[in-house]
């Protein structure tokens, strides 16, 4: 066992490796050069970390004790900063050993000038290592529960953020800013259902891999909001979607109503992937008129009790006729039936109603009415 007066001139010869001017930034460079995940933190944060960790365990080692309550919270509060800032544990930990390899190397050196034994070094040396274990085991701990509730916290702040967006005004600005998207310039706005949770997460994931983004579920609803149209990748990532833009902050309301109106068109036209409320606005301004569409059905009331039972499927002929750009192979393909069947059903609609689908408007008219028809309980 090491006398009082070896063990305070140990304790002297720490003190003067840690006090040295160039130690500290000589640590950092190398600590920084060395560890990847830490080079882009501030350098005066980590020489405040590192230089409160080096004064900690000089006190622990002039008191010949472990770490104090104190000290382990302060070892908490760095895991905790360096889990929300990204760094991984193995990172933090990385970078501690590395600076402590450093200040007993120096040690070694001014050792025998000061009179400073190797047996007295190797005492200090296994006491700070009792101490760092104590320091390991509290800041592993303290981060992995940080990580360990991280994902529920930032899908709380994704929300959070992205309800604010979605309020337009000067709110949306400010939170465009916070989530790191341009509050000029345009932002697009994506929605999907969220119902099948597999299709939903693999679409979320494809999002997040174009950032800024900033993306949640709300209300049974994938909803993103983007700084430039997603990659082509995204239709073929998960469900169908609908994708309105760009707008101004301000205007994002406004584009979540058309993103969804395009989910809707592209759901009842049978479309897939992402569709833009660009590619479907005469199904949109269709399907926002039902006082229009009651009026059509009404006037052709008689016609649907005439077909009586094959009234559905002359509607569902004539619908996916219409959609497949009268194609009747592939209408009846869709059908699962014969070319001819398809072509009688839009002939029997046409004598029934006197609507020609084979014109512009008549097109348009019937696929309306037959919409209309097959919505109906």
């Amino acid at each position: 066992m090491s006398s009082a007066t070896e063990w305070a001139s140990l304790v002297e010869l720490v003190e003067r490796v840690v006090g040295e001017e160039a130690l500290l930034p000589s640590v950092l460079a190398g600590v920084r050069a060395m560890v990847r995940e830490v080079a882009l933190l501030p350098p005066a944060d980590m020489a405040g970390h590192t230089r409160a960790l080096i004064f900690a365990a000089t006190r622990a080692l002039a008191d010949r004790r472990g770490p104090s309550e104190a000290e382990l919270s302060f070892v908490e509060d760095l895991a905790v900063t360096r889990a929300r800032q990204g760094v991984p544990v193995e990172a933090v930990l990385g970078a501690i050993h590395i600076a402590e390899r450093a200040i007993w190397a120096r040690a070694r050196e001014i050792a025998p000038a000061v009179g400073v034994g190797p047996e007295l070094l190797l005492d200090a040396r296994e006491l700070y290592g009792d101490w760092a274990e104590a320091v390991r085991f509290r800041l592993i701990t303290a981060h992995r529960a940080v990580a360990a509730d991280r994902g529920r916290r930032d899908d709380e702040r994704d929300e959070a953020i992205l309800r604010r967006l979605l309020e337009g005004g000067s709110a949306a600005a400010l939170a465009a800013a916070e989530a790191g998207l341009p509050v000029t310039g345009g932002l697009w706005t994506l929605v999907a259902r969220a119902a099948d949770l597999r299709a939903a997460a693999a679409l979320e994931r494809v999002l997040r891999e174009q950032p800024p983004v900033s993306c949640a579920r709300i209300d049974g609803l994938l909803v993103a909001v983007l700084a430039r149209p997603p990659a082509s990748r995204v239709g073929r990532a998960g469900p169908t979607a609908g994708l309105a833009g760009p707008v101004e902050p301000e205007e994002l309301p406004v584009a979540r109503r058309l993103a969804l109106d395009a989910l809707a068109a592209a759901e009842s036209s049978g479309r897939t992937g992402v569709v833009h409320i660009a590619e479907v606005p005469a199904l949109v301004a269709l399907a926002g008129r039902p006082d229009l569409a009651e009026v059509l059905a009404e006037r052709h009331r008689q016609a649907w009790h005439v077909l009586g039972v094959n009234a559905a499927p002359v509607a569902s002929a004539v619908s996916a006729w219409l959609e497949a750009d009268r194609d009747v192979n592939a209408a009846a393909e869709k059908l699962f039936v014969h070319p001819n069947t398809v072509r009688n059903r839009v002939q029997r609609f046409a004598a029934v109603t006197g609507v020609d689908p084979a014109t512009t408007f008549g097109a348009v008219d019937a696929w309306w009415l037959c919409r209309t028809w097959l919505a109906r309980p």
